[in-house]
């Protein structure tokens, strides 16, 4: 199996999902789409992509070159029902390639903040063990809003948190995939985001918080990053 990994930044990667695809012998291939127009190889030859976060928002198209042209590719791989999973900024630019409206949420969510699943989301075979509901690592202040066609799979207080468009593609705001390391790094730098500053985060609570969740919590974003997998393996069977 061959996975493409959309990367914004260096430290917003694929993080603990590309260790639960090492464990399987997922082939992975990490593209830095800011730094290259160049994929590492055809994008519509893997068998799964995801993309995930950073601190541009998804309606920067005019500050970034490669955001408009990573929704139009966003868009394509829809069109031809790849396995897809967006994070973050990644579930933000997913849903605009799948039709739906990035927009600044009514607040910022940065923290271990709580999401419900809906009664979909009971049932779907990639949030299911997660049901009722968890609490989960955000840092993001733009939402996306339901794209059409699309089920909602859990929400929080202030926005939707997981979707599903068709049978296989998804985007969770939360943050499954940060390693340790990249969210002590996203702590200790929390001045270079206005919003973080704006509401007053203070850094050593959240190192206090996140110290005796982020074992746990790095364990169950390796479990969903192998029940998506579980999906590409059913997917690529049902193909064969």
């Amino acid at each position: 199996m061959r996975c493409l990994a959309i990367v914004h930044q260096p430290d917003a990667g694929p993080g603990v999902f590309a260790e639960a695809m090492a464990a399987r012998g997922v082939e992975l291939d990490q593209w830095m789409i800011a730094e290259t127009d160049e994929p590492p190889a055809d994008p519509f030859g893997y068998d799964a992509a995801m993309t995930f976060g950073g601190a541009m928002h998804p309606v920067q198209d005019d500050l970034f070159a490669w955001m408009p042209r990573e929704k139009g590719l966003l868009a394509e791989l829809l069109e031809r029902r790849m396995p897809l999973l967006g994070a973050c900024l990644g579930s933000q630019l997913l849903g605009a390639a799948a039709g739906a409206q990035p927009r600044h949420a009514s607040e910022p969510e940065i923290g271990w903040l709580d999401v419900e699943l809906t009664a979909e989301g009971v049932g779907d075979p990639l949030l299911a063990p997660l049901a009722p509901s968890f609490t989960a690592f955000q840092w993001h202040s733009y939402e996306v809003t339901l794209p059409p066609g699309a089920v909602a799979l859990a929400t929080s207080p202030v926005c939707l948190q997981a979707w599903r468009v068709g049978d296989c593609a998804y985007g969770v705001q939360f943050h499954a995939e940060v390693s340790a390391a990249d969210i002590t790094r996203w702590i200790d730098d929390y001045q270079v985001d206005p919003d973080a500053v704006a509401m007053g985060f203070d850094p050593v609570a959240m190192h206090a918080q996140t110290e005796p969740r982020i074992g746990a919590w790095n364990q169950a974003g390796r479990d969903l990053c192998g029940r998506f997998l579980d999906l590409v393996a059913a997917r690529r069977e049902a193909l064969a």
